[in-house]
């Protein structure tokens, strides 16, 4: 029998999801077979009584380098973020932030409507609002005799 002492900090799941997410594996789960990105966006989604709310975290993203369509039921954002070009050669960098294209594509359900899509970006945060369609109202039939 073996005695293990309990770490409270221990995630075995938590270590595999960070090497899932530093490697290009998790990267794959989005993409088409015949488009790269090279980061991808955080999102949320929410949703309301007349609208999906979604958010996506594009800081240091040009809004004009933003690309959004809807087509056959799908959502696509897609854009760039340029890197920083420093052209003095002076002194030690070293860049964390990534650059490069991304792509996000969601299927939305058959309530959406398609024609009431509102995009604009605060903060560096991307925010489109997705209109529900009106719910159809039951109506009554009458009945004629012959």
């Amino acid at each position: 029998m073996n005695v293990v002492r309990y770490d409270p900090h221990y995630r075995p799941l938590g270590l595999l999801g960070r090497l899932l997410q530093d490697s290009d594996l998790e990267s794959l789960v989005n993409r088409e077979p015949d488009t790269v990105s090279d980061w991808l966006p955080a999102v949320d989604i929410q949703e309301e009584t007349d609208r999906y709310l979604l958010r996506a975290d594009l800081p240091g993203v040009d809004p004009e380098n933003i690309d959004v369509t809807m087509e056959d039921g799908v959502l696509t954002i897609q854009g760039r973020r340029e890197q920083e070009s420093d052209k003095s050669k002076d002194g030690f960098r070293r860049y964390e932030r990534v650059s490069g294209s991304f792509l996000r594509r969601f299927t939305l359900p058959d309530t959406v409507n398609g024609d009431e899509i509102k995009a604009r970006t605060v903060n560096g945060v991307l925010e489109l609002s997705i209109a529900k369609q009106a719910k159809l109202q039951p109506r009554k039939i009458e009945v004629q005799s012959a």
